[in-house]
């Protein structure tokens, strides 16, 4: 299979997702993907992957390649962005995740956390505090997710920000915490977080929009040069092997 470029927007949430916009159901995230010339999105809903089949469906349904993941947030209040090729792999790790987030969603406080299929129609509500943080240390959900039986990702989420990020939470990155690389958010260039935070200069960079939004849905993104978006060729990306390469 050829090399192409693929601009990659690896950090959309959903309306699971209790800080995202009713607005963004699965068919809505995929049409306004496809409107902003996207070729491939992370799905990555807090501390849950209710939504990803169905965006997926969407996604194959209009020619989107979708990747499933989730932000997780670590014991030390970090956010840490997981994927998986496996949907079973996704799926077992929810479970995991699950066991080790504790209390129930008020939706007056955070607002609602919508399960919802390929067509837009709702199909529940997830009850569970998807905006708090779960009792894992960041290297306890790295260490999990690379336990998978197909290709996983794992990635420190914005971590340019003062809130939510591992060098935010701990001022610095962990050597024990293995990265496949660092995502800088829409504040800052790649060559700003370098020279802002050398911890991350040892690391692969990526950018993504950090969607609540239909309209911010790839505001910011990656491009890969690779033969498609499996998490093997998004790897091989990361590292510049094999032609491979990922620009921000």
């Amino acid at each position: 299979m050829a090399l192409r470029r693929i601009k990659a927007d690896l950090h959309v949430h959903t309306c699971l997702s209790p800080c995202s916009s009713l607005d963004m159901s699965p068919r809505e995230v995929v049409s306004a993907a496809l409107r902003k010339g996207l070729d491939l999105i992370g799905v990555c809903d807090h501390n849950s992957a209710e939504n990803v089949l169905a965006v997926k469906k969407a996604g194959r349904r209009n020619g989107l390649m979708v990747l499933g993941g989730m932000e997780v947030s670590s014991s030390e209040e970090a956010h840490i962005l997981t994927f998986f090729d496996d949907d079973d792999d996704l799926l077992d790790f929810q479970d995991f995740i699950y066991r080790h987030l504790a209390g129930s969603n008020d939706e007056h406080s955070f607002g609602l956390q919508v399960i919802a299929d390929d067509e837009d129609g709702v199909t529940g509500f997830c009850d569970r505090l998807l905006i708090g943080a779960t009792s894992l240390p960041a290297e306890a959900i790295a260490a999990r997710a690379r336990q998978a039986k197909g290709e996983s990702l794992v990635i420190a989420a914005h971590v340019d920000r003062e809130s939510f990020s591992i060098i935010g939470q701990l001022g610095f990155i962990p050597p024990t915490l293995v990265l496949d690389a660092v995502e800088v958010s829409a504040h800052m260039s790649a060559a700003g977080l370098k020279e802002r935070f050398p911890d991350c200069r040892k690391y692969p960079i990526i950018t993504g929009s950090d969607a609540h939004g239909p309209e911010d849905i790839g505001k910011r993104f990656t491009w890969f040069t690779s033969e498609d978006g499996s998490i093997a060729e998004i790897k091989k990306a990361l590292s510049n092997s094999n032609n491979r390469k990922a620009e921000c």
